[in-house]
């Protein structure tokens, strides 16, 4: 099964409508395609839906729905921060992810970009990058209890910019310590870990989130994975899924979860 569950459109802050995105997913011989538009959130983010986008949201894909049947699955999914606001029930599935920081009263963005990445760090953490990654870990290890996800998002969001470890060292203790932290207390709940290549489509990663250490710790913990693109245009569904793939392969996976109408399912890695 050839499957995407992590699709933005122009509801949130994707670059095609979701049609566009079903006609690129058929033309690319895919099984089916799960949306998960940006929910709306408590923190001023642009890319997230407001709530009176939602119900056109969902009235849209239940559109496409029964006019692609036959011919793919469509999912009705949602992303939702951690730090989410009322997005109405019966997703098919919620991806929980953290892409804020809440401290002293002020919204931190942890994926902005690193000139952002570093002025947050400055000015609330003193210069101390890995303060800003045990906060954001505090946060990651409640996400599927606080937004009921079935999916994790991004687990390391926060390295989107460290590649080389240009920004802070993510092999330090302290770093290493806040992540484990985060996947042990998830390891309790019913969720899937999403491989997932959207940085690398958008030029800022040159592999899929999560480190391969972190995949590693995830596999010897018995825990699931699923293979996601975050795509943001009908170009990028399938993204670097091959190099997705090799990767979980190395790291001691031999499945992948699948989203259908009767619940997740394992199928062996391509």
């Amino acid at each position: 099964m050839i499957q995407n569950l992590h699709t933005h459109t122009t509801f949130c802050d994707g670059a095609n409508t979701p049609e566009e995105m079903v006609r690129s997913a058929l033309a690319l011989g895919m099984d089916s395609l799960g949306f998960s538009g940006h929910g709306p959130s408590c923190a001023p983010d642009d890319a997230a839906m407001p709530p009176e986008s939602v119900p056109a949201y969902r009235a849209e894909l239940l559109r496409l729905c029964p006019e692609y049947a036959g011919q793919m699955d469509i999912l009705l999914g949602l992303e939702r921060d951690y730090f989410w606001a009322p997005d109405g029930d019966g997703w098919d599935y919620v991806i929980g992810s953290v892409h804020y920081v809440e401290k002293d009263g002020a919204w931190l963005g942890v994926d902005h970009s690193p000139a952002v990445f570093l002025q947050t760090v400055e000015r609330y953490y003193a210069g101390d990058c890995l303060a800003f990654a045990e906060d954001y870990y505090r946060l990651v290890g409640g996400v599927a209890e606080k937004t009921g996800c079935q999916i994790i998002g991004h687990f390391d969001l926060i390295t989107k910019f460290n590649e080389g470890d240009r920004l802070f060292d993510a092999t330090h203790p302290r770093y290493v310590q806040a992540a484990l932290s985060a996947l042990d207390l998830l390891a309790g709940r019913d969720v899937v870990f999403e491989i997932n290549t959207g940085a690398i489509s958008r030029g800022y990663r040159s592999a899929p989130y999560p480190a391969p250490w972190l995949l590693r710790a995830i596999r010897a913990r018995n825990l699931p994975i699923c293979i996601t693109s975050d795509s943001h245009s009908a170009s990028t569904l399938l993204h670097a899924f091959p190099q997705a793939e090799a990767l979980a392969r190395a790291c001691g996976f031999r499945e992948k979860m699948v989203l259908t109408r009767q619940g997740f399912r394992a199928v062996p890695l391509s």
